[in-house]
Order: structure tokens, then sequence, then C-alpha cells
């Protein structure tokens, strides 16, 4: 048995999947089930959980200013439709310049702004309902970029790309100041350095095409950069990140492996932070003043290191 949403996990197709053996029940249905009937629930964000594990630490979680999550979602397709395309148009629809400055932060939500089709993100702020918090979901690798410019050196450029290797998904966006220019996805296992290195010099030049990426099952590939990317400019000519970012270590390229903070490992984490400071006014700007050379005296220091 499994629920819709539960299902849905699975395949967002619910007919298709009946065929596999799962009959679909409603909540409803689940609760009048019999007890031997075993209940798995599998959850992104168990908020319980993790206030019980630091509990054990002595690290209190009831005073909460806000809560962020990072998931990836590839969203509800429908049916038909490939789910590769159906993310890569979300992409395009919340990057799109005609609507706006093209902001990472634009892949971040408050709760009660999470678009329907982006199921995941729907799911984490379900299981949030209780957290007596503000709350912000955004999509992981547009995460991982935004904590990467908060490197020094990083930060020092105007223009950089900055490419999310990730476990699955590998994400590159060109920015200016913190305009998206540009994005490219493609899956990981598909890629190696060399292919990386074409398909990044390409993308720096504007010749990248999103038939090229799809064609090669990827996800895509969209640029709004009016002026090629020099990639012969300045100590680097791409900024590397995400747990697989070895792939990129004996680069062509002149890589810069970032590390906010000092901590490469929390580089998502601090990039939700500063989604946040974008997206949760009664905080965002404490977040700023932690995160931001020209905000505050005590900018630069590590977020657990102030008062």
């Amino acid at each position: 048995y499994a629920t819709p949403d539960a299902a849905r996990t699975f395949d967002d197709d619910l007919d298709a999947l009946k065929t596999s053996g799962i009959e679909i029940v409603s909540d409803d249905e689940e609760r009048a089930l019999p007890a031997a009937v075993r209940r798995i629930t599998l959850k992104d964000f168990d908020f319980p959980a993790i206030s019980r594990a630091l509990a054990e630490f002595d690290v209190s979680l009831a005073d909460l200013d806000g809560a962020a999550v990072a998931v990836f979602d590839h969203g509800a397709a429908p049916p038909g439709y490939s789910d590769r395309q159906f993310r890569f148009d979300y992409l395009a629809e919340r990057l799109d310049i005609s609507k706006g400055p093209a902001l990472l932060s634009n892949l971040a939500f408050e709760r009660g702004e999470i678009p329907e089709k982006m199921t995941r993100l729907q799911a984490v702020e379900d299981s949030a309902r209780d957290l007596d918090a503000p709350l912000l979901v955004m999509d992981t690798a547009p995460a991982a970029v935004l904590g990467a410019t908060l490197d020094p050196i990083v930060g020092e450029r105007d223009r950089i790309i900055v490419a999310n290797v990730g476990n699955f998904h590998t994400l590159a966006f060109q920015l200016k100041s913190d305009q998206v220019e540009g994005v490219f996805e493609h899956h990981t296992g598909l890629v190696d350095r060399q292919k990386m290195d074409r398909l990044l010099k390409d993308f720096a030049s504007g010749m990248l095409t999103h038939q090229e990426i799809f064609a090669d099952h990827g996800h895509g590939a969209l640029i709004y950069a009016q002026e090629p990317y020099d990639l012969g400019e300045g100590a680097f000519d791409v900024v590397i990140t995400g747990p697989r970012r070895n792939l990129m270590r004996q680069s062509v390229l002149r890589t810069y492996f970032a590390a906010p903070f000092g901590d490469m490992m929390l580089t998502g984490c601090f990039g939700l932070l500063a989604a946040a400071a974008d997206k949760l006014p009664l905080i965002g700007e404490e977040i700023r003043n932690t995160l931001y050379p020209e905000s505050s005296p005590d900018s630069g220091k590590p977020p657990w290191e102030l008062d």
C-alpha cells in the first residue's frame, strides 16, 4: 500500500505505478488498515528527530529564528512529458529575466510560496507543519553555488562561472554580480573531466545549446549573457564545489575549489543562509551582517562564533 504522496516518490504517474503491484490508498483508507500492516514513514525533514539528536549534546532548538532546508526536486511532470525537460522548464521559469532579476534565491521559497508542481519541496513544507518558525526551502545546487560565492576569493570577481558537481546532477551557473547569466544541468554519471571541460568552454563562449545537453540525456542549457565569458582573465577560470568536485581536479581549465568561511563541507548551508537573508525579512539584516564583509565589523566570522 502507499498513500498518493508516498507513491509519487516512486513515479508521478500513479496509474502507471499501480501496474507494479502497489495499491494506492487515501490517508483515511491507510488509517483504516489493520494494525498488522507495518507503517513506514519517510521524510526529508524530521525536525523532532533532529531536535532529539541535538538535545543529547545540550543544544536546544526550542527558540529558532528560522529553518532552511534544501532538496533536489524534479517536480511532478505530466504523464508523457520528460521529467528532465520539466525540471529545466522550472529552472528557466524561475530565472526568467523578463520577470525581474535572475537571482539564485529565486529558487528558494518561504512557507506557502512553493509551486504546487514541486512535490518534494512541498513535502518538506508538509513535514515542517509543526515548526514554529519561518521556513525556507530551496533547491540544492543553487544553494551550493550561492554558498560558493561567499568565499572571499570568489567574491572579488564580478563575473564568474560556478559548477556544482553533485552526486547525481551537475549544474553550472554563470553569474554577473548576483545575477544569473546562464545555467546548464547534466547528469554527473554521464560526464567525465574531458566532457566537463568542453561543456564549460562552450558555456563560457555562449555556444552551448539546450538541444546538445538534452540530446545527451542531460536537462538543458540556458544562456542570457550578451558577451562571452573570458576564461583567460584573473587567477582562475571556473569555481568548483559539490561532493564529486574531484572530477575536475585535473581539468585543463584553471579551477578554484571554493571554501566559504574555510569550510567547503558547509558550502550549501551557507548558501541557504544567504537565500534566507533575501527571503526572510524578519531575520534578513541580521544574517547579512554575518555573511558579507561590508555589512558589519563581525562579518567574515562563521555564524557560530558570533555573540
